[in-house]
């Protein structure tokens, strides 16, 4: 096998460049030259109606600022009689009751839970300790989110159920002498009573 030396290697590529500009293809933008328009047929101008100018009426509940001259045909509305009432602020609503008001402690024990189908199981908040959470057990519960239940907490005045894997199983606040909330997967009820 032969091995092209580096003049002819040079050869060949001197000779690839100056055919590629000898090359149409690399040129600019090629430019046209303008077609001819077919001629526009000429149209009659159309007479249009007279164009007034006025200003615009404020809109309804607004009042015009007195320096603005009225609109034609408009008169001054006189100011009503009597007393002018000004409302007073509304007081915020009370905020919700707290859950219980001894805080953790209060809701520490078994509790007799009830679902949105009526099912009833019992529901064992300890004052154990488990990492940031408190211990819980579910017994007999039906309801499959309910029954996995292993941990709680007490945050801004609501109850926190919690599942394996740190999932929120049910939020519960107090409310007709016990916890009522719902699940969070499903939003279905949940009454937790003495």
């Amino acid at each position: 096998m032969l091995r092209p030396s580096l003049s002819t290697f040079a050869v060949i590529c001197l000779g690839a460049s100056l055919g590629a500009c000898a090359s149409s293809r690399l040129d600019g933008p090629r430019t046209r030259a303008p077609s001819p328009q077919a001629s526009l047929d000429t149209v009659p101008a159309m007479p249009s109606g007279t164009v007034t100018a006025a200003p615009l009426a404020p809109p309804p509940g607004v009042a015009a600022s007195p320096d603005a001259p009225l609109p034609p045909g408009a008169q001054a509305a006189a100011p009503p009689a009597g007393p002018t009432v000004i409302a007073e602020p509304v007081a915020p609503p009370a905020p919700p009751p707290p859950v219980a008001t001894g805080g953790r402690s209060s809701v520490v024990g078994s509790w007799d839970a009830r679902d949105a189908t009526g099912a009833n199981c019992k529901v064992t908040l300890s004052s154990t300790p488990a990492l940031d959470l408190y211990r819980a057990t579910a017994t007999g519960c039906p309801n499959k989110d309910l029954a996995r239940v292993s941990a709680w907490d007490f945050r801004d005045g609501e109850v926190y159920l919690y599942q394996p894997g740190g999932s929120v199983a049910a939020r519960l606040r107090q409310g007709g002498g016990g916890l009522e909330g719902a699940l969070t997967k499903s939003g279905a009820a949940l009454a937790l009573n003495r």
